[in-house]
């Protein structure tokens, strides 16, 4: 049963040995409130999924099972997932220019003076002020931007040539500017957006060619582990028939049917072949070690400590993978995700072009203000005899603002020219420059590919071959071991001979083993260099909805 997996970019997640997955995307806007805990946890979680393959003590794991392991619990892949975060939050900040703005304050001012003069009124002056504002602003996508405040204020005083006392003031104002060269429009404005969402992107095809690598590196570890425990099998085989050549040459020996000196070949290969077979053992718990950290099982002490039991026969199935260099190019070119990071790369140089010609332009903005102005409070009316206090408030002040009846407009137009602005003309030269040095970056990722697809292309033609060879090599020798043991049994051939046969064929099944491994390997390799490696294991890397 083949893998299907999904890896999202913010969380990579499957349903154990699932046939389909459903894609969990993020909102279109990013806009999810996230927290210190979420970003930043205490403890890292550990790694999932693997008691679920236990099986009489062991790990027991198809290819497709540890491919699933290693994308679930593999640091490198954690690692390399942050990079599309990163993008995501840049995004997010790219926004920011746009975001609306709401500010208000409040004081109060206490001030006692000594008088000077007696137009202040009175001989000590005391006053008192005291001030609310409230304000909202806003840029748009198009460079407008538009403001609205509310400005209200009290003051108390205790001068007697005040005729309101205490007074309330309000403002209501209301600004428009609006660029008409520099940043007018949609594109420089937006320009921060659309390079923010081509970097995550950018960076979602990048993290999907290192997916690629760490399943090419798990695949491998994979087989590097098949083919240290068959080795280890030959040289096990080899041991026991050297010690049984060893058996039936000591019987030999008591009975006056071999000479004395020649037991001690029989011993010497025993022993040879035992440091053999030590060393096979350690060179597959070396694989194994290797393999537990790909899969993430060295980060639980109890899985750490199982032994494996991997259940993929190297031997090839069925025809042969054949493909030729032009084909595998093509595919390469149309599949592999470095491309197309690259290509992302030289659009966002041609918007910083855009972007560094924008700031050549002058600077010239139009900018429109409205505002209403009210007073009130208590007011007193010398008019009459006796001077009376007429009763008001702040509420005559706020009917003043919104029947404005005091306004005040106008407009303002604003020019700055620089005479010659050598920074947006650097600006401009490196963005090109850039851009030129991406195309090279193209051009050598192409070159890179293609001598990429041909090495694979001549490694697996070169697998085929010899795996070809060593099936037949295995045959032959084992028919000269068997050809030899007969002469020896009849007591016309020779122990020595026997034994060198039987040291001929460990090295046969070990070639043989290895031409299967390095054909496997060669598929693999083949898969990676045209792109389409996850395809063929059944992993998809979803890319984020922006």
């Amino acid at each position: 049963m083949r893998l299907h997996i999904c890896i999202l970019a913010l969380a990579l997640a499957a349903p154990l040995r699932a046939q389909t997955s459903a894609p969990v995307t993020a909102p279109a806007d990013y806009s999810s409130r996230v927290t210190f805990h979420t970003l930043a946890p205490s403890q890292l979680p550990g790694p999932t999924g693997l008691r679920e393959y236990l099986v009489d003590g062991k790990l027991r794991l198809a290819l497709d099972d540890a491919i699933r392991l290693c994308l679930l619990n593999n640091t490198d892949v954690r690692i390399d997932q942050s990079a599309v975060d990163v993008a995501k939050f840049n995004l997010l900040a790219a926004y920011h220019p746009f975001d609306p703005l709401f500010t208000s304050n409040a004081s109060a001012l206490r001030q006692t003076t000594p008088a000077t003069s007696q137009l202040q009124g009175a001989s000590t002056v005391s006053s008192l002020f005291q001030q609310m504002q409230f304000g909202y602003t806003q840029t748009l996508e198009t460079g407008t931007n538009y403001n609205a405040s509310y400005t209200g204020n009290k003051s108390d005083t205790n001068s007697s040539f005040f005729f309101i006392n205490p007074y309330f003031s309000s403002g209501l104002n209301f600004q428009v500017t609006q660029p008409l060269l520099r940043n007018r429009g949609l594109f420089p404005n937006r320009a921060p957006i659309v390079i923010a969402r081509r970097n995550l992107s950018q960076s979602e095809a990048t993290f999907e060619a290192q997916v690629s690598n760490e399943i090419q590196n798990a695949v491998g570890q994979y087989w590097a582990v098949v083919g240290a425990r068959e080795n280890l099998r030959v040289q096990q085989d080899s041991l026991d028939e050297a010690e049984a050549t060893y058996k039936q040459n000591k019987r030999a020996l008591e009975l006056g049917a071999l000479p004395p000196l020649d037991i001690y070949r029989s011993e010497s290969q025993v022993a040879q072949r035992r440091v053999s077979l030590i060393q096979a053992q350690y060179a597959l718990k070396q694989a194994e070690d290797q393999f537990r950290e790909t899969i993430g099982a060295d980060l639980d002490p109890y899985t750490a400590a199982l032994d494996l039991d991997l259940t993929e026969n190297p031997e090839p199935h069925g025809q042969l993978f054949t493909t030729d260099v032009a084909t595998a190019l093509d595919t390469a070119l149309q599949h592999r995700p470095e491309l197309d990071a690259l290509r992302l790369q030289v659009a966002n140089d041609d918007t910083g072009v855009r972007l560094a010609r924008n700031g050549l332009r002058p600077d010239l903005e139009l900018a429109a203000t409205y505002a209403s102005n009210g007073v009130g409070g208590p007011q007193l009316d010398s008019s009459v005899t006796p001077p009376v206090v007429v009763p008001g408030g702040f509420g005559d002040a706020l009917s003043q603002n919104f029947r404005f009846r005091f306004p005040t407009y106008g407009f303002t137009l604003s020019l700055n020219l620089p005479v010659r602005n050598r920074a947006a003309e650097a600006a401009l030269g490196e963005a090109s420059v850039a851009k030129r040095t991406d195309l090279y970056a193209i051009r050598r990722q192409q070159q890179s590919i293609r001598l990429d697809v041909v090495n694979s292309v001549h490694q697996l033609e070169e697998a085929k071959l010899s795996l070809e060879a060593s099936k037949i090599a295995r045959s032959t020798t084992q028919k000269v071991l068997e050809s030899e043991q007969r002469k020896y049994e009849l007591g016309a051939g020779d122990i020595f001979k026997v034994l060198e046969a039987q040291t001929e064929l460990t090295q046969a099944e070990v070639s043989q083993v290895q031409a299967q491994i390095n054909y496997q390997l060669a598929l693999t390799a083949v898969r990676h260099s045209t792109g389409e490696l996850l395809a063929g294991y059944r992993v998809q890397v979803q890319r984020a909805v922006h």
